[in-house]
């Protein structure tokens, strides 16, 4: 055997076009017939694939039966919260406030404005659309309607240079201002104090000078790679296909604070003391 190997070898070796024809009829007479010999490794390795690729489904079928596990108790933790929710609003008899309601439109084309950063809604003055009401997308503030048609109503995105809205900080309550400046991370500034600003804080509207209600979700904190504050926005800016326009109604204004401030009270008679001489 270690000749024939030997021989073998040597004969692979030799650089010659008569040897050359004699190892490809060697070649095409013997290997082929060798294939029987291969089929068994052959179907090892198969099976050795399919075993691993059935312990990797296994393993990924409990991680699923995990997380399901984790859902159904998330599930149960809701309906408790919200079963307690609604059990304390009805003790306290608590009125919810109507103002905010919404209209849902469509995103239509946009024929062009002014502004780089606005979308066209198929909802103007004919649904009650009022110029200056908040619009949201369901997840955070997306703009304010600016322009009102008759079945069409133009919004402006916050992400827009024109775009200017007063903001709060939370949990600092730190008020600043969200500028637009045509990019999906828009900065804040006139921060009052940024030392208690930290990436991932907060930020809602503040509903100061009355743009927008308070407490609407505007995004979280984030910082830029010139240390500038930015706004990393909570709203769908890739998918803006519906949107709710807030009714958000002016407040009412008391012209009559007599009801609210107590009534004076009557003055009363000053003592006098009356010296007699004897």
């Amino acid at each position: 055997m270690a000749f024939v190997l030997i021989a073998l070898f040597l004969l692979w070796r030799v650089d010659s076009p008569r040897v050359e024809r004699f190892r490809t009829m060697l070649v095409d007479r013997f290997v082929p017939s060798f294939s029987w010999l291969m089929l068994p490794v052959t179907r090892v390795t198969v099976m050795a694939e399919s075993f691993q690729s059935y312990v990797r489904i296994y393993e990924q079928n409990q991680e699923l039966r995990r997380e399901l596990q984790q859902m159904k108790a998330w599930k149960e933790a809701a309906l408790q919260l919200e079963q307690k929710n609604a059990k304390l609003l009805d003790l306290n008899q608590v009125r919810l406030d109507p103002s905010l309601t919404h209209v849902t439109g469509v995103v239509l084309a946009d024929s062009g404005s002014p502004f780089r950063q606005s979308v066209l809604l198929n909802v103007g003055a004919r649904d009650g659309i009022v110029d200056g009401w908040a619009v949201m997308d369901g997840l955070g503030l997306v703009g304010r309607v600016s322009g009102v048609g008759e079945t069409t109503s133009r919004v402006i995105l916050l992400t827009d240079s024109n775009s200017r809205i007063p903001v709060t900080i939370e949990p600092s309550g730190q008020h600043a201002l969200l500028q637009g400046d045509n990019t999906a991370i828009p900065p804040i500034d006139f921060v009052e104090n940024p030392d208690l600003v930290r990436p991932g804080d907060q930020v809602v509207s503040s509903g100061d000078g009355g743009v927008f209600p308070a407490g609407l979700l505007v995004g979280q904190v984030a910082e830029g790679p010139d240390r500038r504050l930015k706004v990393r926005l909570a709203a769908d800016y890739e998918r803006l296909d519906f949107l709710r326009v807030l009714r958000s109604h002016a407040a009412e204004h008391v012209t009559d604070p007599g009801s609210l401030i107590a009534p004076p009270l009557p003055p009363q008679p000053a003592a006098t003391a009356t010296k007699t001489n004897g």
